[in-house]
């Protein structure tokens, strides 16, 4: 058996080695700020091109960047009850707004105790949707488009760095309409742009669909979802979006006057995905040696590594050549011995490896290999093509990153045609997604099932949705 970069191995433990490669690919730790994460400056940057590609999307929608405050008044949450009520438990309330020395320690004043409590922000319809209503006050104020980049707090029991933590990092579009058509359009539109996004920049290839009446967002009337499927067979909520009807219009009395000179209320939409992206790069593409990232959010798509520093003013070179061609490069001329220099790098995910020894400084060439086939790409090619061959190279990558990714999960889906069928297959131990007809899940029975295997209905098939998709999920 070959020795692996982390242990346990996925086989072995796939939990563990999630948050082993985290730790060994150096992208976040947990914070001293119990239940929260703490994301490095190697995390953080992967974050930024997936955050930044992301938003040159929503942009492209002709959506506006806003931000609005952390702590939302109480009274707001009232409002909308049936919303608020899923993230009840979740709330972190301030109730004080100083700190008192009481036997040589800070506490809250007790004088201080606020009449109105805020909550810090677990997700912000109720404080956009004040603003609505008074920024939109005519049919010409519409469509209203706007998207916030911000941290929200919930407050997890059970924390997981990047899938489920107290504070976490994500974007939310709140939009506003003159018609149920327009809406319903916007909800959809909204739910191909990340469907796009996820495939062409994280090479992840998403099970699509809308949620069940039974799961679907409180105050929606149509909830929008992919579920990506992670190594172990779980499914992973990546991105949703809402068409919320009036509902939320008619509790935050977002009104316009219509051509027709007659009061009506709005339409509205939400949208959203996460820092939990980050997770599901993670579990879909990672393997026993680390991460393994696509191209296209690689800090550093190439990683020069001079065997002996001897090499190190020609790996300069070719560095200089890389970063002129556009190419996002990083030379390692620390005194760290190459082999850990390797594994270092192999950890970390980059795409792409240069080694330069004696022989490539002598006959005027580099030697490659790509991250995600290993060994079987290890390539030695002249320096005066390299950089056109590089780029080349990272394309393929991308694209056949996203091929593995759709082959695997065609093998984790299963088709069962009624509950018996699917507790057979839970029985056994079946992993994976299992499709079957919506309506079997709505017989008593399955409610068992969920209790008794922890699974859940993930969405209906888009191409069919008289069927469902059920799994286990994080």
């Amino acid at each position: 058996m070959s020795k692996t970069a982390i242990t346990p191995t996925r086989a072995e433990n796939f939990s563990e080695w999630y948050q082993n490669v985290i730790v060994a690919a150096d992208l976040a730790e947990t914070s001293p700020s119990a239940g929260s994460m703490t994301v490095k400056p190697y995390g953080w940057a992967i974050w930024e091109l997936m955050r930044d590609e992301l938003d040159k999307r929503i942009k492209a929608e002709k959506v506006q960047n806003v931000q609005f405050p952390t702590l939302i008044p109480l009274e707001y949450f009232n409002k909308e009850a049936e919303h608020v009520e899923g993230f009840a438990k979740e709330c972190a309330v301030v109730t004080h707004h100083r700190l008192k020395m009481v036997d040589g320690k800070l506490q809250p004043d007790p004088d201080s105790k606020l009449t109105d409590p805020y909550i810090l922000r677990p997700t912000s319809e109720t404080i956009i949707g004040e603003a609505m209503s008074r920024w939109v006050q005519s049919y010409r104020d519409l469509p209203l488009l706007l998207n916030q980049w911000t941290s929200v707090f919930r407050w997890e029991m059970r924390p997981r760095i990047f899938l489920r933590t107290r504070e976490f990092f994500w974007q939310e579009g709140h939009n506003v309409f003159a018609t149920a058509e327009e809406a319903s359009a916007d909800a959809k539109k909204m739910h191909d742009v990340y469907t796009k996004y996820m495939r062409d920049v994280l090479a992840i290839d998403s099970i699509v669909g809308e949620k069940t009446p039974e799961e679907r967002f409180a105050g929606a009337d149509h909830t929008y979802t992919r579920e990506q499927i992670a190594q172990d067979g779980k499914a992973l909520q990546v991105g949703t979006s809402h068409d919320l009807g009036q509902h939320f219009s008619k509790s935050f009395d977002i009104k316009f006057l219509g051509p027709d000179r007659k009061l009506q209320y709005a339409y509205t939409t939400s949208w959203g995905t996460s820092s939990r992206m980050m997770g599901s790069v993670i579990m879909i593409h990672g393997d026993d040696d680390g991460l393994v990232l696509p191209p296209s959010i690689a800090p550093y798509q190439v990683v020069i590594i001079p065997i002996l520093p001897e090499q190190n003013e020609y790996a300069r070179k070719i560095e200089k050549q890389f970063k002129d061609a556009g190419i996002r490069v990083w030379l390692d001329d620390s005194d760290m011995r190459s082999s850990d220099k390797m594994w270092k790098w192999i950890k970390r995910g980059v795409p792409i490896r240069v080694e330069i020894g004696e022989k490539e400084v002598t006959d005027n060439t580099i030697t490659l290999t790509r991250r995600d086939i290993g060994k079987a790409s290890k390539t030695t090619v002249p320096v005066k093509t390299a950089h056109s061959l590089i780029q080349e190279l990272l394309g393929k990558m991308q694209s056949d990153m996203l091929v593995a990714n759709t082959a695997f999960n065609k093998t984790m889906i299963t088709e069962v045609k009624d509950l018996a069928e699917l507790s057979k297959n839970l029985e056994k131990g079946k992993i994976g997604f299992f499709r079957l007809p919506y309506k079997e899940t709505l017989a008593p029975e399955f409610e068992g099932l969920m209790e008794k295997y922890k699974i859940s209905r993930r969405c209906l098939d888009e191409k069919d949705p008289s069927f469902v998709f059920v799994a286990k999920s994080y």
